[in-house]
């Protein structure tokens, strides 16, 4: 749906059979992440290519969204903040609370477990590069509603669009995902 061009970093956005310059992002700042484009990895037995990213900043940091192609066609996305990690995707639910009806602490049911609201996170887009399944390129702030259980499982409710979108996942160790093409530090 969206790409970012890596050499004029124009952002081209696709519909039906035409593809249209919606604007230009800057460059991103620097950034910790030794995730990048290509990054390549496994989850749930499932190999995996980042293809995409939105970088997100708020009052107290930033966090990285990768957008992750599967090796079956599906799209994924790795949540990268703070040395935390979680893999999720979109769940089709119905009957998604407010962002005006949210507390920390409530209680949600979702396919089969039950989900506790641990924050409420108001940030803004700071950036994009690489592709995207929509358009995202020149948003405001949005709110995110991260919910969590006691055996790491994780949701998140994103409220960037005028219907929530609920993404559930879990937890998930660095290791774990085995990633190579990871970008090199000095000194790591």
């Amino acid at each position: 749906m969206q790409t970012v061009c890596e050499y004029c970093k124009s952002i081209l956005v696709r519909t039906d059979l035409d593809l249209k310059k919606v604007g230009v992002v800057a460059d991103l700042p620097p950034d910790v992440s030794p995730i990048q484009l290509q990054t390549e990895g496994v989850y749930k037995s499932k190999s995996f290519v980042v293809i995409g990213r939105i970088l997100y900043e708020y009052d107290q940091g930033g966090w990285n969204e990768w957008h992750l192609l599967m090796n079956d066609g599906s799209s994924a996305w790795l949540s990268d903040a703070q040395n935390e990690f979680a893999v999720t995707s979109s769940f089709n639910a119905s009957n998604l609370p407010s962002a005006s009806a949210l507390t920390v602490g409530q209680q949600f049911q979702w396919n089969g477990s039950t989900y506790a609201l641990s924050v409420i996170t108001k940030a803004h887009y700071r950036g994009v590069q690489g592709e995207l399944p929509f358009e995202y390129w020149d948003k405001d702030d949005v709110l995110f509603a991260d919910f969590r259980t006691p055996t790491r499982h994780f949701a998140t409710l994103d409220y960037s669009d005028p219907q929530p979108t609920l993404f559930l996942g879990e937890f998930v160790e660095f290791d774990d995902l085995k990633l190579k093409n990871l970008r090199q530090f000095e000194g790591w």
